[in-house]
């Protein structure tokens, strides 16, 4: 089967980065909402904005363990002249001081206890000295910064996490806190996967010459588990249109397909030829590199994420155009002073492997597409736009690893 020609294509032959995620971004279904407990709701998307159930502190309490008093009655304690104060009980967290603090008066209190009525600051313990069985010396004064206010982190009501956010440790710590034991978040993207190619065969096999073990699967797969969605294996078809169409048409419950191979410029690029032919080309070819022949299009109604077969180029366009459409996160990137020159393409957008160390970023060396390992010892993808170029000493756009 030849490559189809393309003198009048309905759809854009080179698009750039940013129009290549747009384009992408167009085909995706909308995930929908669903409830899960908090212990499984690590990674998943906030779908709805995330109120307090309480406020936090809950009560006015103690951020130190020590007294509390009146703040009016320790001004002017020192270690030579310590103001002495009448211990009349303990304030601890779960059980608070039923009573008042009067002039003269302390309370012995506990990290997250309760103030007590009448108390306004924080003596700490490593300031206080005993004096008997029911007197205290504090050697300083006491501290009205060291009482925590009730609401001083939320209040009842109050939006703490907006929609869109990634759920991390952190915030599902924060959720709990504003007292939700379940969070409503979007549906995870369910990614067909699916490499090609009938030089690809399973690891563990006998390699024979020009024969190459499926890394796509392995890299990709873990990438897209990465951001959050789920990940239904295909395995791989070689390059047989009528092996490929039948793959395609068994793929069920998927809300993307997501393959790797066929969609360059060869003979044998039999993925690229299916979606011109039998179904829908949003786009093919991307202003990058590496990754150029990249092609998102559709197959009877499925969005289909053609890469290229080439490992490198493969995750690379993941990195840089799939993942941000996936997570709804733009492409972090930070600014470096140049090392090392890094050349720019006329045409292109570069994205060339680096290494960033001390504020520094230098040319990886190897930026051949057949280099594998370039991305396991690289940290970074070095930007530069099309037409550019960076000298050294120069700051350079910087996409991490």
């Amino acid at each position: 089967m030849a490559a189809p020609s393309f003198p009048s294509p309905a759809f854009p032959m080179h698009v750039g980065v940013q129009e290549a995620r747009e384009l992408l971004a167009a085909l995706l279904p909308v995930p929908g909402a669903e409830r899960v407990p908090l212990r499984e709701a690590r990674g998943r998307v906030l779908a709805v904005d995330l109120p307090a159930l309480v406020s936090h502190p809950s009560a006015t309490e103690s951020a130190l363990d020590g007294v509390a008093a009146r703040a009016e009655d320790t001004d002017q304690a020192t270690p030579g002249a310590p103001a002495r104060l009448r211990v009349v009980g303990e304030s601890r967290a779960g059980l608070a001081f039923a009573g008042r603090v009067g002039s003269g008066e302390c309370v012995r209190i506990y990290t997250g206890a309760p103030m007590p009525p009448g108390a306004d600051a924080i003596c700490p313990v490593e300031q206080l000295a005993e004096d008997g069985p029911d007197h205290v010396l504090l050697q300083r004064p006491a501290r009205r910064e060291d009482v925590r206010h009730e609401g001083g982190d939320f209040r009842t009501g109050e939006v703490v996490l907006r929609s869109g956010v990634r759920l991390t440790p952190s915030r599902l710590a924060l959720a709990a806190a504003l007292g939700h034991p379940q969070v409503p978040v979007l549906r995870r993207v369910r990614v067909a996967l699916l490499s090609t190619g009938d030089e690809v065969i399973e690891p563990g096999r006998p390699l024979h010459p020009g024969q190459v073990y499926d890394s796509n699967s392995a890299g990709l797969g873990a990438m897209l588990e990465d951001c959050g969605c789920e990940v239904l294996p295909l395995g791989h078809a070689p390059d047989r249109p009528e092996a490929l169409a039948e793959v395609i048409a068994g793929v069920g419950g998927a809300d993307v397909l997501l393959t790797s191979g066929g969609v360059s410029m060869g003979r044998y690029d039999f993925m690229r030829d299916l979606l011109v032919q039998q179904g829908r080309v949003a786009f093919w070819k991307v202003r990058m590199r590496p990754g150029g022949p990249a092609l998102v299009g559709g197959w009877h109604g499925l969005p289909v994420v053609g890469l290229p077969g080439n490992p490198v180029s493969s995750l690379v366009v993941f990195h840089v155009i799939v993942r941000p459409v996936l997570t709804g996160q733009p492409l972090e990137t930070l600014k470096f002073r140049a090392a090392t020159p890094f050349r720019g393409l006329p045409d292109k957008t570069a994205f060339w492997r680096g290494v960033v160390r001390g504020g520094e970023v230098r040319d990886y060396g190897q930026q051949g597409s057949g280099v594998l390992r370039s991305l396991s010892e690289a940290n970074a993808l070095v930007i530069v736009p099309e037409g550019g170029q960076v000298e050294v000493g120069q700051e350079v756009e910087v996409a991490l690893l």
